[in-house]
C-alpha cells in the first residue's frame, strides 16, 4: 500500500507487528482461541486484515459501478389485478417488477396494458413449462423493446419438487427450443440458487452447486451449438452474515466469468438478490426489518443488479399494501437516502472482504470440481449426494441455533411471553409435506426457528 499526504511521516506496520501487539494486550490469553473463529464454510475470520492478506491472490473481475433496481414481486394469477398493482407500484418508485406467473392461461397482454416496458426491468417465475405461451411472452416483449429476465430453470425445478416438469426429455426440448429465441435484452435461462441457500446449504455449497447447476445448462447447450447466445441470471438469497453475503455475490460473478470462459461465453451473469426466509421469524417479526435492511444493503454492495425485499410479515400474512410498502421504502432509502444507488465499487480494497470473496470463490471451485469429477451436479442429485451435504449443513446450523451460538433476538434470545401469533396467522409458516412420488429427494426449504415456534404456539 503506497502512503501520501498525512500519512507518509508514519513507518509501515506489518502484519507480524500488529499480531505481536495484539497478543502483548492479550495478557496471555491465545490469540486463535480468543479472537479467531470459524465460519460455517470453514473460513478462519481473524481479527484484523493486512495487505498481506491480499499478496498472491488471483484477481477477479467487479463490474464498473452500475445502477442496480429496485425490484418488487407480483402474484399474476389475474391478469387485470396484477396490472393494476403493477402501475401502482411503478408510481411509488419500482423500477423492476418480477411476476409469479402460477398458470398458462394467464393474458400478458393484459398484464402488461398500460405500462411502457422498455423504461423498466421484468423478471418471470413460471410455475408451469409449457412453449407456447412462453414463446408468445417473448415475441410480445421484443415488440415492446423491454428488458426481461424469463428464468426457466427445469434443473432448479426438479431440485425442488423431485420431479421433472413433464419428463427429462420434453423439459430439454422446451428449454432448447426457448433458449433459441434469447436476445442480449431477453434472457431465457435462470438458475435458481436461492433455495439451497434457504435449505441450509452454507455459502460454498450455494456457490459450488450454483455453479454445476450452470455447467449442467451450458454443457447442453454447448452440444447444440446454442452457447454463444446464453445470458444467465442468477437468483439469490441473502442471509445476515453481513460481509460474507457482499463476499458471496462478488464471488460468484467471479466463479460465472471463470466457468463461462471455458465455453467462450463473455458475457456477465445478472444477479437477483432477495432476503432469505431462512433466519426469519415469526414471533417479534418486527426484527425481520432489521435483518432485511441489512441484508438488501449486502446485496446492492455485493454487486447485485436486482434487489428484491421480503416484506418483514411475509411468513404469516398474505400480500398487503402495509408490509409491501415498508418493504419498498426499505430499498428506496437505501437508494436514495443513503447514496447507493451505484454501489458496486464501493467494497473494492476493503482487505477482509476481498479476502472473504477469495476463499469462498477457492473453497467453491474445489467442490465444484471434486463434484464434476463424480459425475456432475444432476448426478449428484440422482444419488443424492448433494440433498446429503445441505442437510448436513443445515443440521450443522440448526445445532449453533439450538444451542443459541447463532443468536436470533426475540427467538431464541430475549423472548417476550407475552407475545401472541395463533390469532395472526393467514398462511401456515411452516414446511408443508404432502405424499407424493418423486423421482428424486427433493431439497427442502426450512426456517432455523421452525421447530422452536411450533412449541411456541402450541403453548399459547
Amino acid at each position: 500500500m503506497t502512503k501520501s499526504g498525512l500519512f507518509s511521516e508514519f513507518p509501515e506496520v506489518s502484519a507480524k507487528q500488529w499480531k505481536q501487539k495484539i497478543q502483548m494486550d492479550l495478557k496471555g490469553a491465545d490469540y486463535n482461541e480468543t479472537l479467531v473463529w470459524e465460519s460455517l464454510e470453514g473460513i478462519n475470520v481473524k481479527p484484523f486484515y493486512h495487505p498481506e492478506d491480499l499478496e498472491n491472490i488471483s484477481t477477479y473481475p467487479i463490474p464498473k459501478n452500475h445502477d442496480w433496481s429496485v425490484g418488487q414481486s407480483i402474484y399474476a394469477g389475474d391478469a387485470q389485478k396484477a396490472n393494476a398493482k403493477a402501475q401502482e407500484i411503478l408510481k411509488k418508485g419500482m423500477e423492476s417488477l418480477i411476476f409469479t406467473v402460477p398458470n398458462e392461461e394467464i393474458d400478458f397482454d393484459a398484464l402488461f396494458s398500460g405500462i411502457i416496458l422498455k423504461d423498466i426491468q421484468l423478471y418471470f417465475n413460471f410455475e408451469f413449462l409449457a412453449l407456447e405461451p412462453i414463446r408468445k411472452l417473448v415475441s410480445l416483449l421484443k415488440s415492446k423493446n423491454a428488458k426481461a429476465h424469463l428464468n426457466v430453470d427445469i434443473i432448479g425445478h426438479l431440485a425442488k419438487e423431485g420431479n421433472w416438469y413433464h419428463t427429462l426429455e420434453k423439459d430439454h426440448d422446451i428449454f432448447d427450443y426457448l433458449v433459441k429465441l434469447g436476445t442480449s435484452d431477453i434472457s431465457l435461462a435462470g438458475i435458481d440458487i436461492s433455495h439451497y441457500q434457504n435449505a441450509g446449504a452454507n455459502m460454498v455449497q450455494q456457490l459450488a452447486y450454483g455453479i454445476a447447476h450452470a455447467n449442467e445448462y451450458l454443457n447442453h447447450v454447448s452440444s447444440r451449438g446454442l452457447e454463444k447466445s446464453f445470458p444467465v441470471t442468477f437468483t439469490v438469497a441473502v442471509g445476515g452474515n453481513y460481509f460474507f453475503e457482499i463476499a458471496k455475490l462478488r464471488a460468484l460473478r467471479w466463479l460465472w466469468t471463470s466457468l463461462a470462459s471455458e465455453y467462450g461465453i463473455k458475457n456477465d451473469c445478472h444477479i437477483l438478490a432477495i432476503p432469505s426466509k431462512r433466519n426469519k421469524t415469526l414471533y417479534d417479526y418486527n426484527v425481520n426489518m432489521l435483518r432485511t435492511t441489512s441484508e438488501c444493503m449486502s446485496a446492492v454492495l455485493g454487486g447485485a443488479d436486482t434487489v428484491c425485499n421480503l416484506p418483514y410479515d411475509a411468513l404469516y400474512h398474505k400480500d398487503n399494501e402495509f408490509g409491501e410498502r415498508i418493504a419498498r421504502n426499505q430499498l428506496l432509502l437505501l437508494k436514495e437516502e443513503s447514496y447507493l444507488a451505484e454501489a458496486s465499487q464501493i467494497a473494492t480494497g476493503s482487505y477482509y472482504i476481498e479476502s472473504l470473496t477469495h476463499q469462498l470463490a477457492e473453497k467453491a471451485l474445489s467442490l465444484f470440481k471434486q463434484l464434476e469429477k463424480g459425475g456432475g451436479f444432476l448426478d449428484g442429485l440422482k444419488k443424492g449426494t448433494i440433498q446429503q451435504k445441505i442437510k448436513e449443513s443445515a443440521e450443522k446450523e440448526q445445532q449453533l441455533f439450538d444451542e443459541g451460538k447463532i443468536v436470533s433476538l426475540g427467538t431464541n434470545t430475549y423472548q417476550n411471553p407475552e407475545d401472541r401469533m395463533k390469532d395472526s396467522l393467514e398462511l401456515y409458516p411452516f414446511v408443508k409435506t404432502k405424499a407424493r412420488k418423486t423421482i428424486i429427494e427433493p431439497i427442502i426449504a426450512r426456517r432455523l426457528a421452525e421447530t422452536s415456534e411450533q412449541k411456541r404456539l402450541n403453548n399459547e
